[in-house]
């Protein structure tokens, strides 16, 4: 007798083979892209279409004005330069023993009302006259710098404001 063969076991014995053959590395299966086989550093990079980029060729355009000047050499760190004389002064001494004394002649001087006071800041926070400003100190190389600025923390403008840096100016014995 002689085994019969089920065309059932032939078909998935031919199955088998094709799976083999095609998982196994069979050029026949398999797509050819040389750019897939490079390591991933050699890749060409593929940029979406949607991800251009717009134009900033005139984004960080230099104003018209004087071109060299730094920001070092503008008025913005020489406090005792760029304020007028009617808003500030030079005193010898260190910057606390200055404040002290300042807050000493503002409590002698009428009409002189202190809302608050920063030590560690440097300021004092006046009322003269109907006008509210604030007096600071700061450490210069000369000693001292006493100013009057507003909240903006500009030169302190009107009359009040120069009429008592004045009197601290001449009570402190600033030249």
């Amino acid at each position: 007798m002689r085994p019969s063969v089920h065309p059932i076991r032939f078909l998935a014995a031919a199955a088998l083979a094709v799976a083999v053959l095609g998982a196994s590395g069979c050029s026949w299966f398999r797509k050819g892209d040389e750019l897939y086989a490079q390591s991933p550093e050699n890749r060409p990079l593929e940029v979406p279409p949607d991800l251009n980029l717009p134009d900033t060729s005139g984004a960080m355009k230099l104003p018209a004005g004087d071109a060299t000047q730094s920001v070092s050499r503008s008025s913005v760190g020489a406090p005792a330069a760029s304020a007028p004389n009617n808003t500030g002064f030079t005193v010898a001494g260190e910057r606390d023993a200055v404040f002290d004394r300042i807050g000493e002649v503002l409590a002698a001087t009428d009409g002189v009302a202190i809302a608050s006071k920063a030590q560690i800041l440097g300021t004092y926070d006046v009322d003269y006259e109907g006008s509210k400003f604030l007096l600071r100190v700061t450490k210069v190389q000369a000693g001292a710098y006493v100013s009057a600025v507003d909240p903006r923390g500009l030169p302190a403008s009107g009359e009040a404001p120069a009429k008592l840096i004045a009197t601290l100016k001449a009570a402190l014995g600033a030249g």
